[in-house]
C-alpha cells in the first residue's frame, strides 16, 4: 500500500468546432465563430481537468459520473460538473494542489484570455492563480485540429490526501 499522500492524474479531451455554438474553455466564453460540440455544453477544458482530478483520485472519468447521451446530461454546464467533482473530492479527503492544461487548437488566439480563464479555474478549484497553468499550443496545420476543426485539451492535476 502506497504511503504517499500525493496523487497525480492526467486528462483529455477533444471537440469538433461547430457553427451555432458558443466557444467556452475553462468557463470562460472565448469571442469565436465557432463553439465546441458536445452533449453538455463542450467546454473541453473543465471535461480534461475533470479527468486528471478523478484520474488522480482513482475515481474514473467524467463518462462515469456525466453518461453522455442521457437526458439529465444533455446541455449541462461543465461548471456544475466541476462542483460536484470537487465536492466528491473533498467527501474523499482529497485537496488539489495545482492543474497545469495545454489547450491545442489553431485558432482563436488564447493568450489574450489567459488570466480570466486561470482566475475562473483557480476559483472552481479553490486554488490561487499561481496554482493554475493553461497554455495554447498549435498543431502545426496538422490533422483535425491543425485543419482548424476541433480543438483538444491535456491536462494534469495534482492531489493531495487531507489529514
Amino acid at each position: 500500500m502506497s504511503t504517499s499522500k500525493l496523487r497525480i492524474g492526467t486528462g483529455f479531451d477533444i471537440h469538433k468546432l461547430v457553427h451555432n455554438r458558443p466557444l467556452l474553455l475553462g468557463g470562460v466564453t472565448i469571442p469565436f465563430e465557432l463553439g465546441l460540440e458536445g452533449h453538455s455544453d463542450g467546454d473541453a477544458l473543465i471535461h480534461a481537468v475533470i479527468d486528471a482530478l478523478l484520474g488522480a483520485a482513482s475515481l474514473g472519468d467524467i463518462g462515469i459520473f456525466f453518461p453522455p447521451g442521457q437526458a439529465k446530461t444533455k446541455d449541462i454546464s461543465s461548471l456544475a460538473m466541476l462542483r460536484q467533482v470537487m465536492e466528491l473530492l473533498t467527501e474523499k479527503g482529497f485537496v488539489v494542489v495545482n492543474v497545469d492544461a495545454n489547450v491545442i487548437c489553431e485558432s482563436p488566439k488564447l493568450s489574450p484570455h489567459y488570466g480570466e480563464i486561470k482566475n475562473s479555474l483557480a476559483k472552481l478549484l479553490s486554488l490561487s492563480t499561481d496554482c493554475v497553468s493553461v497554455k495554447a499550443k498549435t498543431a502545426e496545420k496538422l490533422g483535425e485540429i491543425g485543419a482548424g476543426k476541433a480543438i483538444a485539451v491535456q491536462a494534469v492535476a495534482l492531489l493531495e490526501i487531507s489529514g
